[in-house]
């Protein structure tokens, strides 16, 4: 076989992405081939979502894969991220410059959905892009906590937007910041979603590849209200295995489902207890839960959380997982569901609301 962009292709298809097992060249990843007489390869890989830790083992296989044709001489292989973004729900506002709106959704409290939330925005920019939080939780904002902000105040230098606090790399807005820390929250239903889409339009995200709302526990009106008010590209559902929660989650699910939102997938938190002393495993709050309840409505099971002390511990501390271990094994857990979850949102259907003209209709006179 003569050494040409077929041959190399062909080759190339032999490399699959394990964020979506689908092979590189029909995910039309492959820019720019070029094979020159020498018998040097050069291409582009352009990803749809970040992944900057897989690209080392990506180039690697891709290499070894281009080097098993006869007369390759050389390989040079650039990686990038074209994260863009996607069609979220009917006459929705957008927000300017803010590309794909996440929720991450619990049918009830107590299940770990804002650790999920977090560690989900901390991996996605450890993995490049460029990422915000919105805590949504008006009467038990959590986020100052978790990202070592708590009693810190944002400020407006205009009088019109709010600059959000940055931690690790992230921005953040909660109501946590606006209000003392032992303050009630005596709101009603509409005073408090008035109050979220003041903290999610009147904050100065700039230019975001995701922002990740941390939504309120249930399916109440806070959360239909933002369920339908808020531009949002795809929800995560976060359960535990026991039945109990897991009945909550499917309406949570199902709310979403009602209002146009695509479910990108569920995290399962607290699925197992490994004890430190002897390495005995135990399902305390059952088995496979998140994984039943995936295959009955069709969608994909993201990931399996341990119940682990060291994540509770990390997250009161105000550096979650991913920032606290990078390297460990909570993390690299963590970092797979962001991963899927940013690749699942690339396969979406784009936004193309800023191709088309303005029409202006006028009286002639």
């Amino acid at each position: 076989m003569s050494l040409n962009d077929a041959a190399v292709l062909a080759a190339l298809q032999t490399v699959t992405d394990p964020a979506t097992g689908q092979d590189l060249v029909d995910a039309r990843a492959i820019k720019n081939l070029h094979v020159d007489r020498s018998g040097a390869v050069r291409f582009d890989v352009e990803l749809g979502y970040p992944a900057r830790s897989q690209w080392p083992a990506l180039q690697a296989a891709l290499d070894a894969a281009v080097r098993r044709l006869p007369g390759v001489a050389d390989v040079q292989i650039a990686f990038h991220t074209k994260v863009i973004a996607h069609s979220v729900q009917r006459g929705v506002q957008l927000l300017p410059g803010v590309k794909n709106v996440i929720a991450v959704a619990s049918g009830k409290g107590g299940v770990g959905k804002s650790t999920t939330a977090v560690n989900l925005a901390l991996a996605l920019a450890a993995e490049g892009a460029s990422v915000g939080v919105l805590d949504a939780d008006i009467y038990g904002p959590s986020q100052p906590t978790m990202l070592g902000l708590a009693g810190e105040k944002p400020h407006t230098p205009d009088g019109k937007l709010i600059e959000p606090l940055v931690a690790h790399g992230v921005k953040v807005m909660s109501i946590g910041f606006l209000v003392e820390a032992d303050a009630a929250m005596i709101w009603r239903g509409p005073m408090a979603t008035q109050a979220l889409d003041q903290l999610l339009r009147q904050t100065d995200w700039g230019d975001l590849d995701y922002l990740i709302v941390d939504m309120p526990p249930g399916t109440g009106d806070i959360a239909l209200s933002l369920s339908q008010r808020v531009p949002l590209t795809g929800a995560v559902i976060v359960t535990t295995p026991q039945d109990i929660a897991l009945i909550d989650a499917q309406r949570g699910l199902r709310m979403f489902e009602k209002v146009g939102v695509p479910i990108l997938g569920i995290v399962e938190n607290m699925a197992v207890f490994v004890c430190p002393s002897c390495g005995h495993a135990e399902h305390l709050f059952g088995e496979h839960g998140g994984q039943r309840m995936a295959q009955q409505y069709g969608v994909e099971l993201l990931g399996e959380m341990p119940l682990a002390l060291s994540i509770r511990e990390q997250a009161d501390g105000g550096r979650p997982t991913v920032v606290a271990d990078p390297q460990g094994a909570h993390a690299q857990l963590y970092g797979r569901i962001a991963r899927r979850v940013a690749a699942k949102i690339a396969a979406l259907s784009k936004d193309y609301s800023s191709k088309f003209p303005t029409i202006t209709v006028s009286k002639r006179t």
